[in-house]
């Protein structure tokens, strides 16, 4: 593979990846990903990830997800601001609203996303955002920030869409598009996405990419499985695979503001 790429969201703290970091980092650079952000879900797992963004060489978040949204303390901002004093911080969250699964009360989920986003906008750091099935509240949040940053793992319709494009996001596309069961819709929104507001991720070690063969003997998805992601894309803008990792990975640099570092 001529081109490389850079991973926009990884789990490297998620348990099916113990003690495998090197062997996980090592098949992606040979898959030609060299840099992954390493996604951080709660105050402990952020600390995680930035220690292995710290050891690797990678860049890592520092939030709290909305399913984690009851474990917030009055503690947040001060946890949130000590983490983001080092240089492999280059987000807050993954933070925003989930009303799929209600895993923390949605009262909760706001209060704990808006303490997300004030911090952000002191700190003038871009967000992780997170939304399933809250548009409309996800909306009226942002709307009261000036934010920047990425919606992660976007797998909405076209009103949503135009909604975040709208606001100034990038769009964090996964193996969700790989699905032929239930990336339909997003298959057809993809083209509709501006290329200089694209961004890929592979979320592993979930969302592995169905269309990819042979399956990994471990059925686990890992940022080695980026490149399959982005053909996929590539063929749904009917470009070259080398223009949309050139881009994407401009895209990284100018959103998490690595260019002036």
């Amino acid at each position: 593979m001529s081109y490389t790429l850079i991973d926009a969201g990884v789990n490297l703290t998620n348990h099916q990846f113990d003690e495998q970091y090197q062997e996980i980092i090592n098949r992606a650079n040979s898959a030609g990903v060299n840099n992954m952000l390493i996604i951080g879900c709660d105050i402990a797992g952020s600390e995680q990830s930035l220690e292995l963004a710290i050891k690797y060489q990678q860049y890592s978040t520092a939030g709290i997800h909305p399913h984690d949204a009851k474990s917030a303390t009055s503690e947040l901002e001060t946890q949130l601001k000590h983490l983001a004093k080092h240089d492999e911080v280059v987000a807050i969250g993954e933070c925003g609203l989930d009303y799929n699964r209600d895993f923390s009360p949605r009262d909760i989920q706001r209060s704990v996303f808006r303490r997300q986003l004030a911090v952000a906008e002191d700190l003038n750091l871009p967000v992780y955002l997170h939304e399933r099935d809250a548009n409309e509240d996800m909306l009226k949040i942002l709307n009261e920030f000036k934010v920047r940053g990425i919606l992660h793992c976007f797998t909405g319709n076209a009103s949503s869409l135009k909604s975040y494009l709208d606001l100034g996001l990038y769009i964090g596309i996964t193996g969700w598009v790989c699905d032929e069961r239930r990336g339909k819709e997003l298959q057809q929104l993809v083209p509709h996405i501006p290329l200089e507001r694209l961004l890929l991720e592979t979320d592993s070690p979930f969302l592995i990419p169905r269309s990819i063969k042979p399956k990994p003997k471990s059925r686990k998805n890992e940022p080695a499985l980026l490149p399959h992601i982005c053909q996929t894309v590539a063929q749904l803008y009917k470009i070259e695979a080398e223009t949309v990792a050139t881009q994407t990975t401009k895209n990284f640099n100018h959103i998490f503001a690595l260019e002036t570092r």
